[in-house]
């Protein structure tokens, strides 16, 4: 995979902490950053997949009765829409 240059400010404490942590981890900044934004991204996802299921589960029943599953309306006495 081809690798992309970002130039990035931040004030020195953060700096500090940033090459402070690449180093505890053994690894270089670029790598520590990179993992940030892996797992962030990753969480992004876990969070959206969570709230979706969350969601569906609140309103199963308003999408079952929308659309119902061929034949079901008939079957329980659901009006033709």
């Amino acid at each position: 995979m081809s690798k992309t240059q970002l130039n990035v400010r931040v004030d020195e404490a953060t700096a500090q902490t940033a090459r402070e942590r690449a180093t505890e981890r053994g690894m270089s900044m670029n790598r520590y950053i990179e993992e940030l934004v892996e797992r962030d991204a990753g969480e992004a996802g876990q969070t959206f997949v969570e709230a979706a299921s969350d969601f569906m589960k609140n309103y199963e029943s308003v999408f079952a009765e929308e659309f119902p599953e061929p034949g079901r309306r008939e079957s329980e006495g659901l009006p033709r829409t």
